[in-house]
Parts: structure tokens; C-alpha cells; sequence
């Protein structure tokens, strides 16, 4: 057994420490680790190094030591008074911690903790979104959790910009942090409606390791309303008519007065209500704007129409029936089309009352809702349902 040796006055120098259990102080126990990520797997932001403190009134401070290599001999990191140390950077491969006496008296040292890059996570293996009302869903893989439940902490939830009309979508540099989740989904929100984003997802361990990135996913908020009413024009024409958007003011912004508007018989209306016999229609309107069935089954929800169809829209109306969704392209003559999609939740003989969304991105075919939206009219005709 080797002999210690207590080097008073030396503690910043990196007094030595003892190479077994005793000495004239107690040693550091359960020394651990938790690392900082940093957005780039391969180099996490710090490493805060923890211990149980030393119930000793003569202790004076902890030396940290490190190395980069297991056969490398320790070095001095640093010295503090409370049972923690960060270290900035992706840090050292081993650490060991010492406790030193008001005499420069060292103890023996803790045992050594591996910061081991083996517990890193796998990554998501897929990711999704829909698009919402100034937000966007984000649904990922929960493989990461599923295969290694104990070693799991979070997912982290990044964003950047998107070009949309580049094939493939490209995105941006400056990716940051949207937040963090333990479910496999995230809403991300407080988004501008019609700003195309990419969104990417990480698995973080209990220690900190961050999982290298799954695929990116592009998306872009858009607004939506739930629940509104319309009639018939043989019933009632002041509410027969709809107009997705139009730029009441003439300046470069869509506004809340501006989107959703309910009214009466105008040449310029998206599409109106009408009735034959028993059936209630859908017609398209101005000569701009066409109309398409989704799907020829009925949908679970507005938001099941993510991506507006590249083809199949017409001019003549469609039957209104309940459950089903239907998309519209509207085509402003600026080389740019527009589209808006509805699915129907109710129909009567003498109203229909439906959801409906709309991207704000010109040339953008990314759809799914804003809720509560009041019509233009002001006559009250948004029926609030449950949210």
C-alpha cells in the first residue's frame, strides 16, 4: 500500500491525493455526471460533474481531476467550495474528485466516472407535422423511449427556416431550440401563419447524450375557424356566401377582419351555399376559384387535410355531406395558387356548419385549424362548439 503524502498550502497546485479509502479527510461519494446538449450531438455544451458533500467542518474545498484518456494520468481541472464543478466544452473521458482539509490535507480520491458516449440514444427514426393556426404538430418516431426506457429523458424540438420552392424543400442554417417533450409530439406555437419552417427532433438521455438528428420536416402555420354556420342563398342569401381572404385594406398583410368572411350574394365570393330539392351544394363562385373532394371517406377532423391534392378540381359544385373534406385552389392570376379546405360537420335543410382553414402562403399547399375566428359580417354567426 502506498504511503500518502499531504502537501500543506498546495491545494491549487493539485496537493496528492490518497490512493485508498482513508485518510485525513473523507472522500467524495456517488460522484456523477450530467451533460449540457448543445444542438450538435458530437459536442455537448459543458459537463456539470455532482457529488454527496463531505460532513467534515474542517473540509475546505474539492479538487476535480480529469483525463482524456484511460491511460493518461489524471490532472487537476480545478478546485470549489460546493459539491459541483462544471466543465465547459465536450470535457475530459474519466474524472475523479478529492476533498482537501482547512490544512492542505488531501483525501483519498472518489471513485472515477466514465462520461461514457456509449448511452447516447438512436434517433427519432421518423417525423411528421400538420399544420395549425400559428402553430404546427410536430409527430415523431417513439422509438428512442421504446428501446431504452430507463436511459430516456426527453426529446428535443428544433426549428429553422424553409425554402419551399426549392425541390427538395431547403432549409436553413439557424436552427434553435423550440423546446422539449417527453411524448412523441410536440406543438410548436405563437408561429407567424404563412412562414414555411423545417423542424428536426433529438433524443436526450438521462445523462445528458444527445442522439444524432432525425430527418427534417417543412411545414407552414395557417389560419383556420371551427364550427361556423352558413345557409342556403334559397334560405337565406345575407349568409350564403364565403370568401376565404381578401385584402379589405390593400396593404401586404392578411388580418384577422380580412379571413373567413361570411356574407350575402357577391360575384367575388369564394363559393356559396345553395340547395336543390333535399341536397345541399358547394359551388364555386368566381371563376377563379375550383373545388376538389378530398377523399371519397369521410375524414376524422379538418386537420386529417395536411397537403392540398395537385389535381381534380373543378368549377361545378359538390354535394355537402357531413364528415367529408373538401379543398379548394384559388388562382389570383399573379402565377401563384392559393388554397382553402373545409370539412363539414353538420348539414341541415336549412344551414350547414363546417371548419374550415386556409394558407396564407401564396403558392403553398399546406393546409390542416383558426379557431373561433369571427366572420366579417359581425353578425354572430360562429357557432362556438367544443374545443
Amino acid at each position: 500500500m502506498k504511503k500518502p503524502v499531504f502537501l500543506v498550502g498546495a491545494v491549487l497546485l493539485g496537493a496528492i491525493a490518497c490512493e485508498n479509502a482513508t485518510g485525513p479527510i473523507a472522500r467524495p461519494e456517488n460522484l456523477g455526471y450530467q451533460l449540457e446538449p448543445s444542438g450538435d450531438p458530437l459536442l455537448p455544451q459543458g459537463v456539470l460533474l455532482f457529488w454527496d458533500p463531505v460532513a467534515d467542518s474542517e473540509l475546505s474545498v474539492y479538487n476535480v481531476y480529469g483525463r482524456q484518456d484511460g491511460s493518461n494520468q489524471f490532472d487537476l481541472r480545478g478546485t470549489t467550495t460546493s459539491p459541483t464543478f462544471h466543465d465547459d466544452g465536450p470535457g475530459d473521458l474519466e474524472y475523479r474528485v478529492s476533498a482537501v482539509n482547512t490544512d492542505g490535507e488531501e483525501s483519498a480520491f472518489s471513485d472515477a466516472v466514465t462520461i461514457d458516449e456509449m448511452l447516447r440514444l438512436e434517433k427519432p427514426a421518423s417525423i411528421a407535422s400538420v399544420s395549425l393556426d400559428g402553430a404546427v404538430l410536430v409527430v415523431l418516431a417513439d422509438n428512442a423511449f421504446l428501446n431504452e426506457p430507463d436511459g430516456f429523458k426527453n426529446y428535443r424540438i428544433y426549428s429553422t427556416s424553409a425554402d419551399i420552392d426549392q425541390a427538395p424543400i431547403a432549409c436553413g442554417d439557424g436552427w434553435t431550440l423550440e423546446g422539449t417533450t417527453i411524448a412523441p409530439e410536440f406543438i410548436a406555437s405563437a408561429l407567424t401563419n404563412g412562414v414555411p419552417l423545417c423542424f428536426a427532433v433529438s433524443a436526450e438521455s438521462v445523462e445528458g447524450w444527445e442522439s444524432l438528428w432525425s430527418d427534417a420536416a417543412a411545414d407552414t402555420p395557417r389560419p383556420e375557424a371551427r364550427n361556423v354556420l352558413m345557409t342556403p342563398v334559397e334560405e337565406d342569401p345575407a349568409f350564403s356566401g364565403f370568401r376565404f381572404f381578401q385584402n379589405l385594406n390593400a396593404d401586404a398583410f392578411v388580418d384577422d377582419n380580412e379571413l373567413g368572411l361570411v356574407r350575402g350574394v357577391q360575384a367575388d365570393n369564394d363559393f356559396r351555399i345553395s340547395r336543390a330539392g333535399s341536397t345541399i351544394f358547394i359551388d364555386p363562385v368566381r371563376s377563379a376559384t375550383e373545388i376538389a373532394l378530398y377523399s371519397t371517406q369521410p375524414i376524422d377532423d379538418l386537420t386529417s387535410i395536411d397537403v392540398a391534392p395537385v389535381s381534380g378540381y373543378s368549377p361545378v359544385g359538390l354535394s355537402a355531406e357531413p364528415g367529408f373534406g373538401y379543398v379548394f385552389e384559388i388562382d389570383e392570376g399573379d402565377g401563384f395558387l392559393r388554397y382553402g379546405a373545409l370539412r363539414v360537420t353538420h348539414v341541415g335543410q336549412q344551414f350547414i356548419i363546417f371548419d374550415w382553414s386556409y394558407q396564407t402562403d401564396a403558392g403553398n399547399p399546406q393546409l390542416s385549424v383558426r379557431g373561433g375566428l369571427p366572420t366579417g359580417d359581425g353578425k354572430g354567426l360562429v357557432v362556438t362548439g367544443p374545443r
